[in-house]
């Protein structure tokens, strides 16, 4: 028998707007309705894809530093699956199959990111213990983002563009509805599939634009390292859109702040010493480039302000935060259909959360002692562990309904910096020291990253209407499956290949793991009691505070400050044609108006979807023996001058196309034809 049709299969004019006092939201499934959502069908191809993507993304991330946006492609690939079957898939069982299978991203960022380090310390885990981080650090992530979900879901509702689920909710939304819509999202999809997919594979045109072919410019970055960068690519151009101009432009600010004034001051002074390496980095700034100024100093700025940020985030969601457990409470008492609560607004049991977070730390608990360290060391670290992973959630979630960028690398090397600090006082040390540490940075990093993606699925979730008690229930299946398939598949690498930098007498081949490698850095560092760059951090967390007190988002910004300037810029680009488009509807008017506005949405999250896939399929590439870059490679890509105003040229259009497109309206339809 069929499900139920849905009342309505476009999303509410207020989706992505702030309510007005006393207004509620209502998603396309009512609270009303129960179709299908976890059924063995939405399990079965969730934890099969989430299992695929967990192992393709492990090894692009280990070769290459960039793991796969998994969520967006699976999102599509869900509505293709839901019409192979007789009684097709619902809209919300499409909803679980994405919630399920992009959890392999997550885990996956969270390995990558802090396990290879155990290898090239030659600490060689065991495959049990590999998995066991993963799969506590995953199941941390989605119990202490549970509480938030309100906050961060419901009550800040309009308030934060959330890029990521917008692109998911358009494509699941308009693939249900199909028509000119759902070929006006395949469209986008298809060009910046094959745009991204050519611009970052092969040799056709720069994928970054630095205009250092002009004198000028070039004179600027080497004697002032005013060094200006933009990655021309559709999935940012898309997600810059999503985002709009105010969210884009805090960001970018960040970005400027870094790269346009802090790291030529740094060079201004580093420059008179030429003969000496001030910690941390470890070679005279006088040498350096602008990259590794940033690198070296700038870049734990904004790890400092992104920390600080972090913690204002956590103070403002307090009262809401306690109000979850206050209903949380009521539904335990008197009974979840007595509570008041509606089937869009059921987080899983207050006891099931408890008991999830104690089973969890004990098992913690456990495996630290494995290790067999002090008790003293064991306890600290292990509260360490259970503060970091709550706290992060929160800045997990901020920056992903923010920016879809979640800052995992920066959190963890504040994590391991901390943590080396604190162990070190009680007694820290050697090499059982640095498996600690770095199993604790696992299991941080894993929940940190876990709590961001899960926040996306949730905010779906509620755009879409299904139950978050089932959507939390299934992301257990996901952190389960990505973890063992991460852990295995990782074991399976170390056999093969080498982490981080080719060692003497190894001749396997060298898979980079670059940001597993900066972690091993920083742990021998500390560990070997190395100084902290305290005044980088406080910088930072000045910064924040400054930003708090003119009311601008801290957060955003600090992410502007951390992430390379070449991903800020473009989205600037997508948010001020989000502004131009947003005009032009104003003026429009009426249901003219409304349709340009859902179109540039569409187009957007088609080129989200599109750069997703295209960088899905390249990965894939780098699988295979014969894969190179110059296997496909155009006469003029070694020349910067045309091959970077060819990339200009490609880019310019694509906002012509988003622009242009988002405007062109159907004509009224004839009442007597």
């Amino acid at each position: 028998m069929d499900a139920p049709e849905s009342t309505s299969t476009s999303l509410p004019e207020n989706a992505y707007t702030e309510l007005a006092p006393g207004q509620a939201y209502q998603p396309i499934v009512p609270a009303t309705e129960a179709p299908p959502e976890t059924t063995r069908r939405s399990l079965g191809w969730g934890i099969f894809l989430c299992v695929l993507f967990t192992i393709a993304s492990a090894y692009s991330g280990l070769k290459v530093g960039q793991v796969m946006e998994a969520a967006i492609p699976i999102s599509i690939l869900a509505i293709g699956l839901a019409r192979i079957y007789a009684r097709r898939s619902t809209l919300l069982e499409n909803v679980i199959i994405t919630a399920i299978g992009g959890v392999s991203g997550s885990v996956v960022a969270g390995a990558i990111f802090t396990l290879p380090a155990l290898y090239t310390l030659q600490l060689n885990p065991h495959p049990l213990q590999t998995i066991f981080i993963c799969l506590a650090g995953g199941s941390l992530g989605v119990l202490f983002i549970i509480p938030l979900r309100r906050y961060f879901v419901r009550e800040m509702h309009g308030k934060f563009p959330y890029p990521e689920a917008t692109a998911i909710t358009e494509v699941l939304v308009t693939g249900e509805r199909g028509g000119s819509e759902a070929k006006l999202l395949l469209q986008a999809t298809a060009i910046a599939g094959v745009f991204d997919f050519f611009v970052t594979t092969f040799q056709v045109w720069k994928e970054t634009i630095d205009f250092q072919f002009i004198p000028v410019v070039k004179a600027a970055a080497e004697k002032a390292k005013l060094a200006l960068r933009f990655d021309a690519t559709g999935f940012i151009l898309g997600l810059g859109y999503v985002m709009g101009l105010r969210s884009s432009m805090i960001l970018c600010a960040g970005g400027v702040l870094s790269n346009l004034v802090l790291v030529p001051l740094i060079w201004m002074v580093g420059r008179n010493f030429p003969e000496v390496a001030i910690y941390p980095a470890k070679m005279p700034i006088a040498m350096m480039t602008a990259d590794e100024i940033f690198k070296n100093y700038v870049r734990l700025v904004g790890v400092g302000a992104i920390a600080t940020a972090g913690i204002f985030g956590i103070l403002k969601s307090l009262k809401i935060v306690a109000g979850s457990f206050s209903i949380a409470a009521r539904a335990f008492k008197h009974g979840e259909k007595d509570s008041g609560l509606g089937r869009t607004d059921r987080d899983i049991s207050v006891t099931a959360m408890l008991i999830g977070i104690v089973v969890t730390t004990l098992g913690m608990a456990v495996f630290f002692g494995s290790l067999k360290p002090t008790l003293p060391v064991l306890f600290v670290g292990l509260g360490l562990t259970l503060v970091f992973s709550f706290f992060f959630a929160s800045v997990a979630a901020n920056a992903i309904a923010t920016t879809a960028r979640n800052p995992v690398s920066g959190m963890t090397m504040l994590t391991i910096i901390i943590s080396c600090v604190v162990l070190l006082k009680f007694g820290l040390s050697g090499s059982t020291g640095m498996f600690f540490v770095m199993a604790m940075a696992g299991m941080v990093c894993t929940a940190l990253s876990v709590s961001g993606q899960t926040i996306t699925d949730l905010k779906t979730g509620y755009w879409l209407g299904s139950t978050p008690a089932q959507q939390e229930k299934v992301k257990f299946y996901g952190v389960i499956a990505a973890s063992i398939a991460v852990g295995i598949t990782i074991v399976l690498l170390a056999r093969v290949f080498q982490f981080g930098e080719q060692a003497a007498g190894d001749t396997r081949t060298v898979l980079a793991a670059p940001q597993a490698s900066i972690m091993k850095v920083l742990v021998e560092n500390f560990v070997g009691r190395q100084p902290v760059a305290y005044i980088l951090f406080g910088v930072g967390a000045m910064v924040a505070v400054i930003m708090e007190m003119l009311g601008v988002p801290a957060l955003t910004f600090a992410l502007g400050m951390y992430l390379p300037l070449e991903l800020n810029s473009p989205a600037l680009v997508g948010g001020f044609l989000s502004y131009l488009v947003t005009r032009k509807s104003e003026q429009a008017g009426g249901s003219k108006g409304r349709t340009m506005r859902e179109r540039g949405v569409i187009i957007a999250s088609g080129l989200m979807a599109g750069g997703a896939l295209g960088g899905v399929f390249g990965a894939a590439l780098r699988l295979l023996p014969w894969y190179a870059e110059s296997r496909v490679k155009t006469p003029f890509y070694d020349i910067d001058s045309i091959s970077q105003l060819v990339s200009v040229a490609a880019f310019l259009g694509l906002c012509f196309y988003l622009y242009r497109t988002s405007l062109r309206t159907q004509a009224e339809p004839n009442p007597g034809a």
